[in-house]
């Protein structure tokens, strides 16, 4: 089975969230179910620079606003398509925002391009290559599902990562998207007078799927749903829950060179090596005592304003705080004042570094995901994996991966970490302190961390599901 998976980053090559991370794991995840998988994603200077051994496959003369070529080529054992159109993607930094840090102007354009490439390739524009159906990502691919639907085409599936982001722009830009009168519609893309890229996609695409179940639930409500909620509702049987899986090549504390001690589940007695490779590189004072660690983007949506405002507190009771990231100024402005506050207690490195936060992971005692709304998550996932005790709020995938330290859980010696409800101080307070006592149980807490250690958070129940849903578009 061929399949057609488009998005507009994919790891290793770009990649600002987890969305990449999904995007390229996919492939090798399905591989083993006779899916045939590529990946066709704008040709930003990193990917370019992937591709010089690429060969052009197709040519356009004019790609909104200019020739462009598709390239083709294996990156990482990916089979990767690459839209070569330097007047969209060539520029330097984020791939979304300019160097003002707001959304580039042309946006809207720019990943029409990807939606129309996908849809074309879809048709059969590509010598000798028919996929079955197009897999799309987020609001960026999600034109191309009402391409296919209004102009014909493959069956498509939409995958939500994040309904917050649903690419919304003015009713004027319609005209140059190039796609039939009849798509500006309610049951298309027109929504409250203006363009709706996701919600086109919502509404047209033959399957949607969200990253995990609870998140699948959560987005038919008000409460979550962004405006789209009703729209969901009434689709409620095309979409299903499928929570991520983790590349456990990549995240392996048996082998991950970005440690000072590997281990496993049977030799966590090397772990507190890393816990002082950690207290080094973020200048904190060294101690037995817990270490919280955050890998995360410093934002609303992730609670990080609540978790800043509990700073001094948590510094009180003798914990220290490892935090790397970055986000919103203010929340940034905050943490950064608190380490001021507190050398040696909190740490923190205001950017995102992949090896960092490996070591994060192997080091800190527990990783803080405090997120009011949280589609899947991949960050508690590597915690479990590297022994690194997840407390999380009680939501979306981080309810369906953490199995939390109740009274019941811990009788049965089934506990992976702790959840919280409300997103609050006083909520967020009281698992630290449960996390705070089970720590001084030190057996308790071995436990504990074997237990997430041996979860399965492979891809491979999560490639089946994926590979069923094909099969019934396919069908």
């Amino acid at each position: 089975m061929h399949v057609l998976s488009v998005a507009s980053e994919v790891y290793p090559l770009v990649k600002t969230g987890g969305l990449a991370d999904v995007v390229g794991a996919l492939p090798a995840a399905l591989k083993p179910h006779k899916v045939d998988m590529r990946v066709l994603v704008p040709g930003y200077p990193a990917v370019m620079a992937a591709l010089t051994q690429g060969k052009v496959i197709h040519g356009y003369d004019d790609l909104f606003g200019a020739a462009a070529k598709i390239i083709r080529g294996e990156v990482h054992g990916m089979d990767i398509l690459a839209i070569d159109a330097p007047h969209l993607y060539d520029r330097p930094g984020n791939i979304y925002l300019g160097p003002d840090g707001r959304d580039w102007p042309d946006n809207a354009i720019r990943f029409a391009a990807l939606s129309t490439v996908a849809a074309d390739i879809g048709r059969g524009a590509i010598a000798g290559y028919q996929p079955d159906l197009l897999h799309l990502h987020d609001w960026q691919a999600a034109l191309a599902a009402v391409d296919l639907r209004y102009r014909g085409g493959p069956r498509s599936m939409l995958t939500v990562h994040n309904i917050a982001f649903q690419g919304q722009f003015p009713a004027s830009i319609f005209p140059r998207l190039g796609l039939p009168v009849a798509a500006y519609a309610m049951d298309g893309l027109e929504y409250y007078g203006n363009v709706g890229f996701l919600k086109g996609g919502l509404a047209t695409a033959d399957l949607i799927t969200t990253v995990s179940p609870t998140y699948a639930r959560e987005i038919c409500t008000p409460e979550y749903g962004m405006g789209l909620d009703g729209l969901l509702r009434a689709r409620r049987q095309v979409t299903h829950g499928i929570v991520n899986g983790i590349d456990t090549t990549v995240w392996d504390p048996g082998k991950d060179e970005s440690l000072a001690a590997t281990y496993t589940a049977r030799s966590l007695s090397k772990r507190p090596m890393n816990k002082r490779a950690l207290e080094a590189q973020f200048n904190l004072e060294s101690g037995d005592g817990i270490i919280h660690g955050v890998v995360s983007r410093l934002t609303w949506q992730k609670g990080l304003d609540i978790l800043t405002a509990m700073l001094d507190g948590l510094v009180a009771t003798g914990a220290r705080l490892a935090l790397v990231g970055t986000g919103e100024a203010g929340i940034e402005n905050a943490i950064k004042a608190a380490a001021q506050r507190h050398p040696g207690r909190i740490g923190v490195i205001m950017r995102y570094d992949e090896a960092i936060s490996h070591l994060v992971q192997g080091g800190a005692d527990t990783m803080l995901v405090p997120s009011r709304f949280e589609p899947c998550g991949l960050t508690q996932l590597y915690g479990l994996r590297y022994g690194c005790v997840p407390i999380v709020a009680r939501t979306g995938g981080l309810a369906d991966t953490v199995i939390d330290a109740n009274e019941a859980a811990l009788s049965a010696g089934v506990a992976t970490g702790f959840q919280f409800s409300p997103v609050d101080e006083p909520s967020l307070q009281n698992a630290l302190q449960r996390a705070a006592t089970l720590f001084a149980q030190p057996k308790q807490w071995s436990l504990m961390q074997r237990n997430g250690m041996g979860a399965d958070v492979s891809w491979e129940k999560s490639a089946e599901h994926y590979t069923a849903l094909y099969r019934s578009l396919k069908e």
